[in-house]
């Protein structure tokens, strides 16, 4: 029998070994559909105020936090597309899941609003060209396993900010000046390329994918598309090139210490990356989609939704160079060649068998008893809400049984079922009928197999406690002798 100090020492090693990142490479395959779940369009949060400000907007990211096992699902700037203020916040929910992976029982169980000192982050655009304020776009989400802080990142600065649980505000990351929005010298927050952005990340396309490192110690943040000098031309009206960029931030200091380019399938049909998840090793995933599909105000024909994986090993470091609009890159991420796993080749009777537009979404949840992983992702519902060309909201109600179910929509006053009208005619007054829905988030469950996968390490109290769990487990077995 081992001594206390002797099996401490043992137990302190195993658990150093188990958090260590893995000597294995990490490789993604054999993904296989298990089901999926469509989510009432008009479920409300946990939070007080009215039914539209608490309308939840579903999964602009999704987190597992293993540590705890609790799932949160990142709401984005609110209905209204950045014209209505909305106080931005993050939702904590649970779920069933089988033995087989397959999932059932949605159900948010805290709401958690973000703020600094007590003022709340908006989702209302930046009101002056030069000045961000708070006014915040979140689109990715990971909880820092050591600390146990959400990191969130923002379409508007672009930034990234890190709150505490309760979703104070503890930390502002420093936005590398090559992704500030620029008129020349001048940052500016407002102006689009057309009129006359000259660098920077381009409007409503800034940091979207969020992953962390397994140890924490860094956070990588995904541009949706390239910054303004990464190919963008006014040409045609104005196209993207085909590289992106990863940020590799530091979470200690709060400085970006990379930049890594990133090629994307094809710069057309809105494409752009949603989501970035870590296996570790500086392996990751990538969420990349297309903007065809169902959903508020899209083309539905050829929706594209593809997870690929992809190594940022070896990679240049491309801080202060711009990227070419397409061609090859030597200093490229090595983006492994065919996707891991096909969003829209799997869809749901809710949604009248078509794929949703905007797969965002995307997370590593528990590994199953047969040593599979399950896999969730979830779309961004753009809260079935559209603006007319004046900024007043209206609410979209599909029925997804047509062909072209935005086509055949009815748009009605936000928050209101009566004053309706079709959305292919609004001259034409239109009754909301039962067969018509608000667009519903979606969820699907994958496993696969993750080989040499590196789970974030539990924070050290976790560690702690375990230990001297089994410590005592071990001086009780040695009293009994």
């Amino acid at each position: 029998m081992h001594s206390p100090t002797r099996t401490l020492s043992i137990l302190a090693t195993a658990a150093a070994l188990a958090v260590c990142c893995g000597v294995q490479a990490q490789t993604f395959s054999g993904a296989a559909f298990v089901n999926g779940i469509t989510i009432d369009g008009g479920l409300l949060d946990n939070s007080t105020g009215t039914a539209v400000e608490r309308r939840v907007g579903f999964f602009s990211d999704i987190y597992y936090d293993r540590n705890r096992n609790e799932w949160w699902g990142l709401s984005d700037r609110g209905p209204g597309g950045g014209l209505l203020s909305y106080e931005t916040r993050v939702q904590r929910f649970t779920l069933d899941f089988s033995s087989t992976g397959a999932i059932s029982n949605f159900n948010i169980v805290e709401t958690v609003k973000f703020n600094n000192a007590g003022v709340p982050f908006n989702g209302q655009a930046p009101g002056v060209g030069s000045f961000l304020g708070y006014s915040f776009d979140p689109e990715g989400l990971v909880v820092n396993p050591v600390t146990g802080n959400l990191i969130v990142s923002d379409e508007y600065g672009p930034s990234l900010y890190e709150f505490n649980r309760s979703g104070q505000l503890l930390k502002t990351y420093a936005t590398p000046s090559n992704l500030l929005p620029r008129v020349g010298a001048a940052v500016d927050f407002n102006t689009t390329p057309a009129a006359g952005l000259t660098s920077g990340r381009e409007p409503n396309r800034g940091l979207e994918g969020l992953a962390i490192s397994p140890d924490g110690r860094f956070a990588y943040a995904m541009l949706q598309n390239g910054a303004i000098q990464d190919g963008w031309s006014a040409a045609g009206g104005g196209t993207r090139g085909e590289y992106t960029r990863i940020v590799k931030f530091d979470t200690t200091s709060g400085a970006a210490v990379g930049q890594y380019a990133y090629k994307l399938e094809s710069s057309g049909q809105g494409r752009g990356i949603s989501a970035l998840v870590a296996l570790g090793n500086d392996k990751f995933l990538v969420l990349e989609r297309n903007n065809r599909g169902v959903g508020v105000g899209a083309t539905v024909a050829s929706p594209d939704k593809n997870v690929f994986s992809i190594d940022l090993a070896g990679a240049v470091d491309v801080t202060n160079v711009a990227l070419p609009a397409s061609g090859s890159f030597a200093g490229a991420v090595v983006k492994n060649p065919g996707a891991v796993l096909d969003l829209d080749a799997n869809t749901l009777a809710g949604l009248g068998n078509k794929s949703p537009e905007k797969w965002e979404g995307l997370a590593i949840g528990p590994r199953l008893a047969n040593g599979r992983y399950v896999v969730l992702a979830g779309t961004d519902n753009d809260y079935s809400v559209t603006q007319s060309g004046s900024g007043t909201q209206f609410d979209v109600y599909y029925r997804f049984t047509d062909a072209d179910a935005y086509a055949s929509s009815i748009q009605c006053p936000i928050g209101a079922t009566t004053g309706c009208f079709l959305t292919s005619n609004n001259a034409t007054a239109a009754v909301l009928t039962a067969d018509y829905k608000l667009l519903p988030g979606v969820l699907h469950s994958y496993t696969a197999d993750i080989n040499g996968y590196v789970a974030a390490v539990p924070e050290p109290a976790t560690w702690a406690f375990m230990l001297s769990g089994l410590l005592g487990l071990s001086l009780a077995a040695r009293r009994k002798r």
